[in-house]
């Protein structure tokens, strides 16, 4: 059991108990916990990045260095702040659905008509984030605040909360549908486990809807620690898995080809490396690894996509 397991389960409790008592609670000592639990994550997860070139930071280059039509859509289910820090030390300009500077709030009609510049990155916080929090007559807000018995904005799952304090996750969720839809878009997963069952219904409704949109799961370990991955790629064609060992390709499970020790060396880059293959009859034969379901990994890989002769605006401002 996990702090998010039991934040959604006493969130539960907060649902039904009304003037009553559940479980020997009552509604305030169950909102207290609920607090309480909150300032743990944030405790755990308020972190900042270790320097000014992690993967991050690559990301972060690489959404600002590729030209485009279209913007960059971000979807996490981090409640952490990295992605934002890592964003603004390369001065890309992004758009998270809040508008403001002295108490940033929740701008639905923004999200929806979407008219900032294809340049602007979007970040979808799908589960919220450590610096939101609820309020009970200005909705949403974004930042620190000094008000007290305000509720962060922290969603563990998809229970039916009050909808004021839901009202964001509706609308992150309908940002991923509504991204799906475009027949020419492209899905990449990393870090994602595939067990939150109703993202996964997102993610496959939209991918079953528009044929000709792609989704690519790059998955950290091997494909049997993600058998309900495997299950929805199977059955879904154009949801394709990339593990450690193997993959699941147009519906087809199967793991890397071994190749010879000779060809192998031909071929080591920073995501694939080769491991001897154990057992009989493996004499001089090496068995791939794919390790872009590495974020760090798929940072390198990224910075390469852009090359070394990318200046982040910072350092380009600083000249």
């Amino acid at each position: 059991m996990t702090v998010e397991t039991i934040l959604s389960h006493i969130r539960s409790l907060r649902a039904v108990v009304g003037n009553d008592e559940v479980r020997g609670m009552s509604a305030a000592q169950l909102d207290k916990l609920d607090e309480s639990i909150c300032q743990i994550i944030y405790e755990l997860v308020g972190k900042s990045l270790p320097g000014s070139d992690t993967p991050y930071h690559r990301v972060a280059s690489w959404a600002d260095a590729i030209e485009r039509d279209a913007p960059i859509e971000i979807f996490t289910t981090n409640y952490d702040l990295l992605m934002e820090e890592a964003l603004e030390d390369r001065r890309v300009p992004y758009f998270d659905g809040f508008a403001g500077v002295r108490k940033p709030f929740f701008d639905l009609r923004a999200m929806e008509e979407d008219a900032f510049p294809p340049r602007w990155a979007r970040l979808w916080k799908l589960h919220g984030s450590i610096n939101w929090y609820q309020t009970s007559k200005a909705g949403v807000l974004r930042g620190a605040t000094n008000e007290k018995g305000l509720k962060r904005v922290i969603h563990p799952s998809h229970l039916k909360y009050e909808e004021s304090r839901r009202m964001p996750y509706l609308a992150m969720i309908d940002r991923l549908r509504a991204f799906l839809k475009k027949s020419t878009s492209t899905l990449i997963l990393c870090g994602y486990s595939f067990r939150d069952e109703h993202l996964n219904e997102v993610i496959v409704q939209g991918l079953q809807s528009t044929q000709t949109a792609i989704a690519f799961g790059l998955l950290f370990g091997k494909l049997n620690d993600y058998p309900d991955a495997v299950r929805l790629a199977v059955q879904r064609p154009n949801l394709s898995l990339l593990a450690r060992d193997g993959a699941v390709i147009s519906g087809r499970e199967g793991k890397w080809k071994e190749g010879e020790k000779d060809a192998a060396a031909s071929s080591v880059s920073a995501w694939v490396t080769w491991a001897p293959t154990i057992g009989a009859n493996a004499a001089g034969k090496l068995n791939p690894e794919l390790k872009l379901g590495d974020f760090a990994v798929l940072g390198e890989f990224l910075h390469e996509l852009i090359g070394n002769a990318y200046v982040p605006a910072e350092s380009a401002h600083a000249k």
